[in-house]
């Protein structure tokens, strides 16, 4: 049996520039960078949303983290279990995240300590975010399908408060990267509803509600000329400086510095 087929000359470079492109969207839209509508990259999405399924909410007892991660990995996420289960951790760190997605009990390690193992670990969703998840059964987003069509999960979820100005976020992407600061949560929704009312607002005014990043460690942001230079142009460098305090010791004789936050 012959098969026709016919030859068509491809320019080498236009393939690598469209196959690059085609790469460096997926890298970017699967995994990488966040969604501006609720502040979350896929995995963070599909491990609230398995919780939520779960009814894995606030006021309910807690789950193990490893019931978590099987049903992500098994039903929206096909990766390592590893992977999901460093996602959960961070959603539920009060140092990585100014305010933490997720609530847990155990062993979530500290700046510069590891977890525990996802088998000795509990999860729920943290109250907050039901915020982000609040009305997604009526048909207020979007559901495509999942990676092998036999469920759907939301594009986005319904967010009901800027999840991404609030905990910013931060990936590296092909070609492209972002590293966006956290926020207090009240001084953004003053901003944003001063924003509603002055669509036309400048950066100055907005700067009187929203005065700058809110790290959940602390420390100190030296100037603010980074920072109105990063909310204007989307670049800017913000000097970040620990808080210290001097201690002398019982007898009076040393001195140490003692750090108490750390950015």
């Amino acid at each position: 049996m012959e098969i026709a087929y016919e030859s068509i000359p491809v320019n080498i470079e236009d393939e690598m520039k469209r196959s690059y492109i085609d790469y460096a969207m997926s890298v970017i839209i699967g995994r990488a960078l966040p969604d501006v509508r609720d502040g979350l990259k896929p995995v963070h999405r599909r491990i609230l949303y398995a919780m939520n399924e779960l009814n894995n909410d606030w006021d309910k007892p807690y789950k193990k983290s490893a019931r978590i991660v099987g049903d992500v990995i098994g039903k929206y996420h096909p990766h390592g279990d590893m992977a999901v289960y460093d996602a959960i951790v961070r959603m539920a760190q009060d140092f990585s995240l100014r305010y933490p997605l997720i609530d847990g009990q155990g062993n979530f390690g500290s700046i510069d300590d590891p977890p525990a193992a996802m088998r000795y670990t509990e999860v729920r969703m943290a109250k907050l975010t039901g915020e982000l998840l609040a009305d997604i059964d009526k048909e207020t987003v979007d559901f495509i399908p999942n990676y092998d069509d036999s469920l759907l999960e939301p594009s986005v979820l319904p967010s009901r408060f800027p999840n991404l100005i609030v905990n910013g976020s931060s990936g590296i992407a092909v070609g492209m990267a972002t590293n966006i600061p956290p926020h207090n949560l009240i001084e953004t929704i003053n901003a944003v509803i001063a924003l509603i009312e002055n669509p036309e607002i400048t950066t100055v005014e907005l700067m009187e509600h929203l005065p700058g990043p809110d790290f959940p460690t602390g420390g100190f942001i030296y100037g603010k000329e980074g920072i109105r230079t990063a909310y204007e142009t989307g670049r800017g460098l913000i000097q970040l400086r620990a808080k210290a305090l001097i201690e002398r010791d019982r007898k009076g004789e040393r001195e140490r510095i003692v750090v108490t936050e750390l950015p």
